[in-house]
């Protein structure tokens, strides 16, 4: 039998230790059939064969995205984006052209809002919008989708003008009028506002509640399900094939269920069941687990927690081992007991599902290892693959226990100041400049024996995989005696391809390009391995195949 597919004349990278490279893949169903040279893989082409000529493009096993959101970037592809827009001017008149061409939205929403969007020392507040525009409802989000700004009349509408208990760890700010002044810090401040939205504010109940909405018309689950769609083909339209989710809840995944079992899934996908510090511990076996048992497999797998453990360190919720540097006294706020989070680490992990966790600041890293320890005090050194999200900032003595506990640092290299487009203040001032070589320190961690994965955190960062190596491969230390924390091309790609399939458990299937594996691939318009690091962002990619499927290809319509 002929293979389906035949990609040759390509400079394969199959991320396979013991065959590296090749030239030509032959795709059959759903799996790779061979890897290896042009005539050896030609001879299987047929007369019904795909022949696609790379020309000397680069060739990998598709983009493993180890961590974004998917209903809420679906979402904010049809929202204001404000990356890059500076001074109050030109944010004005953004806004105003977006009103102009929405009349009809409830509430206007902007996404990616430097907290420096005004200057270097003014911060936004509701006075600064209602100047922009008084009469409709409008919100503008942070990058970190932790902090957000809202007008007077978005307050009023969402009945928190005068303020309300949001509980710990969240916050509406306050003026000295004894009003709210705009600004919002963490899901529940941001909530009531954001439910007013079109959405109704559902894309964000995986991460803020970890619920599921409490009525649903069939026209509102028919929007989000083309919402969602709409996402997915822009996934596979950058080369993923597969993503890990970092908020989860059963709506979502019986949405992402059906568009599975009618048009097909174009993108793998890997949910979590989402554990707040308000849920019973009995909600691991009762929900967590089912889910598990229920959405396993290839295509669609719900198999581990993810938890909050602090928010974010220019919101001043990020939690530190010492004091903020510009605010002596303050550490920041944990959202679990270090009691808590090391019973649901210990349960998530007697039941088999293994743990990641959002933890920003050095405290709250040190407070998520601590829960590791425990869970392996009490159930034993499982092959478990927890892990930590984001580790913006890490103790020097927590470095080597990484290793020593298995510990996945998951990082975004979007994320540091200074790289795609963000500010550097106020982030290096709040952190201090004894924690600047602790900082986004991936290097440092991979050097002391971590396991390492990269993503973008979409919609927090832009989502394009080659940007995000971009970014990586061009990071610029802060200042001359900071330590350089790039890793080489071949370890980076690994981070986006081979390691992102073994942390989900996904090793002996996917993440290389060998015979047998399953048929996910991505051809690039160029040769990533000649490209300066900097021009790495301007390839792109030409074709993506999922399970066999071709999923988007250049000029294609896909």
């Amino acid at each position: 039998m002929s293979a389906d597919l035949v990609i040759h004349n390509a400079r394969i990278l199959t991320m396979d230790d013991k065959h590296p490279r090749a030239d030509a893949i032959a795709l059959t169903g759903n799996r790779i059939r061979a890897v290896g040279g042009n005539a050896e893989i030609l001879a299987l082409a047929g007369s019904k064969t795909r022949l696609v000529d790379a020309d000397g493009a680069t060739v990998l096993p598709g983009f493993n995205e180890a961590h974004m959101h998917i209903f809420g970037g679906s979402v904010a592809l049809g929202e204001l984006s404000l990356f890059r827009v500076k001074g109050f001017d030109t944010l004005s008149k953004a806004v105003k052209d977006y009103a102009a061409a929405n009349s009809d939205l409830p509430l206007l929403v902007a996404q990616t809002a430097d907290y420096t969007i005004l200057s270097e020392t003014e911060r936004v507040t509701r006075h600064h919008l209602d100047r922009i525009i008084a009469d409709r409802p409008f919100m503008m989000v942070a990058p970190d989708r932790h902090t957000a700004w809202a007008n007077t009349i978005a307050l009023e509408k969402a009945g928190i003008l005068h303020g309300r208990d949001v509980g710990v760890g969240n916050e509406i700010v306050m003026g000295e009028d004894g009003l709210a002044n705009g600004e919002l810090r963490e899901s529940n401040a941001m909530r009531p506002v954001a439910s007013m939205s079109v959405t109704g504010g559902r894309e964000g109940l995986g991460v803020g509640t970890g619920g599921d909405p409490e009525h649903v018309t069939p026209e509102e689950r028919a929007a989000d399900i083309a919402v969602l769609k709409k996402g997915l083909a822009y996934c596979a339209s950058l080369g993923i094939t597969s993503f890990q989710n970092m908020d989860g809840n059963l709506y979502q995944l019986e949405m992402l269920d059906e568009i599975e079992k009618t048009d097909g899934l174009p993108v793998r996908v890997r949910m979590p069941y989402h554990m707040k510090n308000f849920m019973p511990l009995s909600d691991l076996e009762e929900k967590a687990a089912a889910w598990n048992a229920r959405f396993d497999t290839d295509k669609l797998r719900c198999n581990f927690v993810k938890l909050f453990m602090d928010g974010v360190t220019e919101g001043e919720t990020a939690v530190f081992v010492d004091d903020y540097a510009h605010k002596p006294g303050w550490k920041g706020e944990p959202l679990f007991s270090g009691e808590a989070f090391n019973a649901v680490a210990t349960e998530a992990n007697r039941l088999g599902l293994s743990v990641a966790v959002h933890a920003i600041g050095d405290g709250a890293v040190r407070m998520v290892l601590d829960g590791y320890d425990a869970s392996i005090n009490a159930n034993g050194q499982k092959d478990m693959r927890n892990r930590i999200e984001h580790i913006e900032v890490v103790h020097p003595d927590d470095i080597p226990r990484f290793a020593e506990t298995g510990t996945i640092a998951s990082m975004q290299p979007t994320h540091p100041p200074g790289s795609a487009g963000l500010p550097l203040e106020p982030y290096l001032t709040y952190i201090g400049r004894e924690r600047w070589p602790y900082a986004f320190a991936w290097k440092t961690l991979v050097d002391a024996g971590a396991t390492i994965v990269f993503a973008t955190d979409w919609p927090v960062s832009p989502l394009p995989p080659l940007s995000c190596i971009g970014d990586a491969m061009t990071r610029t230390p802060w200042a001359d005696d900071m330590p350089d924390h790039r890793l080489s091309l071949h370890e980076t790609l690994a981070a986006y391809t081979r390691t992102s399939a073994w942390v989900e458990y996904m090793e002996d299937r996917k993440g290389v390009l060998k015979p047998g594996y399953l048929a996910d691939v991505v051809v690039l318009s160029g040769d990533i391995e000649a490209a300066a690091p900097a021009k790495i962002a301007s390839l792109s990619p030409v074709l993506t195949i999922c399970d066999g499927r071709i999923t988007f290809e250049e000029g294609g319509g896909r």
